[in-house]
């Protein structure tokens, strides 16, 4: 399966030299879950949107953007999206991703009141979806780095992981099909650790310092991999 990446968002410059883009995170987090091969277009960098009925399947990166932003691309994304839920082409959301799929679809999206999501964030995991095929576990825990947040559920969507924080963590979308999280399960702990610090002004210090502790807590990011992969697997077109 080509899975197709769209870069919506850029490694902020002043670490960009230390660390890998977004698509290559994501590429590195699906190795070894599946024969995959990847294509990746950046509408952050002004490159076209596919034809959706021309891609197996999509995924779409996080942003500093919000959904309710000016960027001209995002108008076309949310469109994109749509045409890729009628033509039945499987989509997985992660941070901003997860924010549009959802806008896209039905959804409402606003930056929280709550603040900043930031550290490695335990959520407790609501539903199962079908095509998982391990034991859940009670919980998952993965990186996050948002103010944004999911506040009214699309038509269809199903909450797979939640937190009191975030209730809307992660979303399943049967019909159309989507996958989605709130989490970066793509950020290496060194990543994360070095996003958080130069947020640190931003973010406060002592949040901060509470992020940066939180990242001791074991990640399942890696499950996060195969479940993604499971559901790619599963709603593969024409099956």
């Amino acid at each position: 399966m080509k899975l197709t990446i769209i870069e919506t968002g850029l490694v902020p410059e002043p670490i960009r030299g230390d660390f890998e883009d977004y698509p290559a995170m994501f590429r590195h987090l699906m190795a070894g879950t599946g024969a995959f091969e990847f294509d990746t277009v950046s509408v952050v960098k002004g490159e076209p949107l596919p034809d959706p009925d021309a891609v197996e399947a999509v995924l779409i990166t996080g942003s500093p953007a919000g959904v309710y932003d000016t960027e001209a691309w995002i108008g076309p994304l949310a469109d994109f999206i749509r045409a890729g839920a009628a033509a039945g082409v499987p989509q997985v959301g992660i941070c901003f991703g997860h924010q549009i799929l959802s806008e896209a679809l039905g959804g409402k999206v606003i930056k929280s009141d709550k603040g900043w999501g930031v550290g490695r964030h335990t959520y407790n995991v609501v539903a199962c979806p079908d095509f998982v095929s391990e034991a859940c576990p009670a919980t998952v825990s993965a990186a996050v780095s948002h103010q944004d947040q999911v506040v009214t559920l699309p038509p269809g969507a199903k909450v797979v992981v939640a937190s009191d924080f975030t209730p809307f963590a992660g979303l399943y979308y049967p019909e159309a099909p989507a996958l989605s999280f709130q989490c970066h399960p793509e950020f290496a702990d060194d990543y994360s650790a070095a996003l958080y610090a130069l947020r640190r002004p931003r973010i406060g210090e002592s949040l901060t310092d509470r992020a940066l502790e939180s990242l001791e807590i074991e990640g399942d990011h890696a499950r996060l991999a195969r479940w993604t992969a499971e559901f790619l697997s599963a709603h593969r077109r024409g099956h």
